[in-house]
């Protein structure tokens, strides 16, 4: 996988839809993610989170060595190291940790809250300071996830909680060093993330043997569930994340993991629970967060709903949603002076047919005597020429 070129920048039309497109790519990523805790709670066997971790991690990542055929060079060993360390080796361990000691509604509560700290992050890492706007956003985001996911019964465990806000830490670090170092040249998301999958996949290899083993028993749901988390939710997803990280900005990339609750929430619904109108409005307005967010201000969104307005009443052709530009012609229109396909050039004869001035195969030149018939005013041999004979 190669980095996408670049189009031109007379196209303005084109270059707009480009972010939103990638908007929609990288959201699939937490929207996957969303799906771990159905998966985990309905068909994974219990007590084995760090084994659901090492198949979610490891096989992925060989897999995606083996397709692309590249490891890392230079400094990117130790860069590898570091961001599978953070976004998989300690995310992994720590996010089932938190599951097991909290209720799924106070440990995705604690997940929400990543893009605050990445916007923290950013500003001593990246040197880019957030503004009030995505501050504002980032806040109610999380405000609207409690709705959803908190209930009166929720209860708070010290340890669940720890693990729950380091592995939103980890996973924070591990987002903005990604912004930070990029990709070496050459280098996919799909390279990167393979590296950070079976890095984190070998950190936890050992740490699995030791402290929790193997299950017993995997029978066919089990499988399939390991399959989801290793493929959808993990080479899949972490690829398009990468993706789109490096070509978003992180105020823009953080507040998409509001998704991973929410399509919890919407299978969880799909499975018969029923959302009060608190949480109904929790929904809104985590989604309205997750939205706004993509804007660096209130006058952007304005810009935007004001320049979709225009282009509905303008209509979709040429540049700027008006019309054809002048003197360019419009698709599947001739070029004036340029034949339409399948009509001949002029002045260039049709295959088969004979060229002016220029005699068919066989045909005689003019002017020119076939073999055998005598030349104007030459004799022929043996003919006599007055008196005497040609010899």
């Amino acid at each position: 996988m190669h980095p996408t070129t670049e189009r031109p920048s007379g196209l303005p039309r084109v270059s707009r839809a480009l972010p939103i497109a990638t908007v929609a790519l990288t959201a699939l990523a937490p929207a996957a993610w969303g799906t771990t805790y159905a998966v985990t709670t309905e068909l994974l066997p219990p007590g084995h989170p760090m084994f659901a971790g090492l198949v979610r991690a490891l096989p992925a990542g060989l897999l995606a060595l083996a397709i692309t055929r590249v490891l890392p060079r230079g400094d990117w060993w130790w860069k590898a190291g570091v961001l599978g360390a953070l976004n998989i080796g300690t995310l992994f361990p720590l996010l089932f940790l938190a599951a097991e000691r909290l209720p799924g509604g106070v440990a995705a509560t604690l997940g929400a809250a990543q893009p605050l700290l990445v916007a923290g992050l950013a500003i001593a890492a990246l040197h880019v300071r957030p503004t009030v706007w995505r501050w504002t956003w980032g806040v109610l985001g999380v405000a609207g996830v409690g709705l959803v996911v908190l209930g009166p019964e929720a209860r708070l465990d010290a340890v669940g909680v720890l693990a729950g806000l380091g592995g939103t830490t980890a996973m924070a670090c591990g987002t903005v060093l990604t912004k930070r170092w990029g990709r070496p040249a050459g280098v996919g998301p799909l390279t990167l993330a393979g590296w950070q999958l079976t890095m984190g996949g070998l950190l936890l290899l050992p740490l699995t043997l030791v402290i929790e083993g193997v299950p017993q028993r995997i029978d066919a749901g089990a499988a399939t569930g390991y399959l989801w988390l290793g493929s959808v939710g993990g080479l899949i997803a972490y690829t398009l994340w990468f993706r789109g990280i490096g070509k978003l900005s992180v105020g823009a990339s953080a507040p998409l993991v509001l998704l991973s609750p929410l399509v919890a929430t919407v299978i969880g619904t799909a499975l018969g629970e029923s959302l009060s109108l608190p949480q109904s409005l929790g929904f809104v307005l985590a989604l309205a967060a997750l939205l706004a967010a993509q804007f660096e201000s209130a006058a952007g969104v304005w810009r935007a709903l004001v320049r979709g307005r225009r282009q509905q009443r303008r209509g979709p052709e040429g540049l700027r949603g008006g019309g054809p530009v002048p003197g360019m012609p419009v698709r599947g229109e001739p070029v004036l002076g340029m034949p339409v396909r399948g009509e001949p050039v002029r002045d260039v004869p049709v295959r088969g047919e004979p060229v002016r001035d220029v005699p068919v195969r066989g045909e005689p030149v003019r002017d020119v005597p076939v073999r055998g018939e005598p030349v104007p005013d030459v004799p022929v041999r043996d003919a006599r020429v007055g008196e005497g004979r040609v010899r």
